[in-house]
């Protein structure tokens, strides 16, 4: 998600796991929700902040396990623009929230998918 921050634009990256990771804000689909509704709303629960679509950035997929299973996930992520909301007011599911710079966030983030989601986000935020 994009946030305006005078010249610089700005992403809201969840911290999790006693400050060890930095991820972007993901989730599950609802009943009768769509992949950018969920992102939307997913957003907003894990940040406290409200955006709008821009356009859809690209779809990963991975495997991770819980103490019953092996899971796999896809997660399809969006570009999305700030609206309103602030860090302070995210959930209980992550431990904070910071704005970092779009700039060098592929090199920040702890998953490999998601760095290559930011850079990929950068190249949209650019040519757009």
């Amino acid at each position: 998600m994009l946030v305006p921050f005078g010249r610089q634009l700005r992403v809201a990256v969840i911290v999790l796991r006693a400050g060890t990771v930095l991820a972007l804000p993901k989730g599950h689909l609802e009943p009768g929700e769509g992949s950018s509704q969920a992102a939307i709303r997913e957003v907003h629960e894990e940040t406290g902040i409200r955006a709008d679509l821009i356009a859809p950035i690209e779809s990963i997929e991975y495997w991770f396990v819980t103490p019953k299973a092996r899971v796999h996930k896809q997660v399809d992520f969006f570009l999305l623009r700030y609206r309103s909301g602030a860090p302070l007011h995210h959930n209980g599911e992550v431990e904070s929230v910071r704005l970092l710079p779009l700039e060098g966030l592929d090199r920040l983030l702890s998953y490999p998918g998601e760095r290559r989601v930011a850079a990929r986000a950068r190249s949209l935020a650019v040519d757009g």
